[in-house]
């Protein structure tokens, strides 16, 4: 019995330090996105809560269910940051989009977890999404090529940074109505 205690407490303490080593990855990613956007001083983040017309409308971005009921963002003037995730195959992609003046003006892969598909972390195909912006389709204004082999992962990064868009309306409309209407 001591025997299965000690494997049953390795096998604790080994689950426990790989989900420690997770977030610390995690945070380390979103720390750096949060430099790069907004400097040393980032703003705290905020949350977006989709209703169901939000909820409807990610839903025919991503062409499946977003699932939550929230989002976490940073807003500071005109510019938001997202830090979203997309399935490219099987596997997540976390992406970090900057949107300012309700244009792309970065955008990053932050964690990559896919065995295939890795070149959408290169300038030669993120530089593509640079200023594109929302149409009333709910598309990118602008074409984004493909990468031969990389095809779900280019699917997942284009409709993730059309969500971001979508979210970064839905906050600058509710901001500017707030100021038209106090």
């Amino acid at each position: 019995m001591p025997e299965i205690q000690k494997i049953v407490t390795l096998l604790l303490a080994s689950i426990c330090l790989t989900l420690s080593l997770q977030t610390s990855a995690a945070d380390n990613y979103t720390s750096k996105f949060l430099t790069k956007a907004f400097g040393k001083q980032s703003p705290a983040p905020k949350l977006l809560w989709l209703d169901k017309p939000l909820k409807t409308q990610a839903k025919t971005v991503l062409k499946h269910n977003f699932r939550g009921l929230r989002v976490r963002y940073w807003v500071s003037a005109s510019r938001t940051a997202w830090i979203l995730d997309e399935i490219g195959k099987e596997l997540p992609i976390s992406i970090g989009v900057v949107i300012a003046d309700d244009k792309i003006q970065d955008i990053s892969v932050l964690a990559f977890r896919e065995s295939r598909g890795g070149e959408i972390r290169y300038p030669f195909f993120t530089n593509q999404f640079l200023g594109s912006q929302l149409t009333k389709n709910l598309t990118l204004n602008n074409n984004i090529d493909g990468i031969t082999g990389a095809t779900l992962s280019v699917r997942a990064m284009t409709r993730i940074a059309t969500l971001a868009l979508l979210f970064h309306n839905q906050v600058t409309a509710k901001k500017t109505d707030e100021t038209q209407n106090p």
